[in-house]
């Protein structure tokens, strides 16, 4: 898949690690960066997204909230959550909203299969 993947997550050392895996593995695909969830639905508005990586523990609106909102204008879009956070309740939530569920550390092993499906 190339294209514009929208990141979000409150750290931006994580932000910058999730990036260099993304670009090991799509080169020439286009990261935009959000710190929250408000800025992400701010992004996906006034960009065509077509991936989109969440973290779960952010300020304001989780991770699980934002999917939910981003499905509700944009069902097709294609999300995952990216978390350290490996709750089974979490990730059964995920599943139900039709979402990817991969747990943190980021690699091109867990995120192989979510860019390049």
């Amino acid at each position: 898949m190339t294209g514009t993947i929208l990141l979000v997550d409150d750290s931006k050392v994580s932000r910058m690690m999730v990036k260099r895996v993304i670009a090991e593995i799509i080169p020439e695909a286009t990261i935009i960066e959000a710190a929250e969830g408000e800025e992400a639905l701010a992004k996906l508005a006034e960009n065509h997204i077509d991936a989109a990586i969440l973290d779960f523990h952010m300020p304001g609106m989780d991770g699980m909230m934002l999917a939910e909102k981003m499905k509700g204008t944009n069902p097709s879009l294609r999300i995952t959550m990216l978390t350290a956070n490996i709750q089974k309740e979490i990730a059964s939530r995920a599943e139900a909203l039709g979402i990817g569920y991969i747990a943190k550390p980021a690699d091109k092993e867990k995120l192989g299969p979510f860019l390049k499906p």
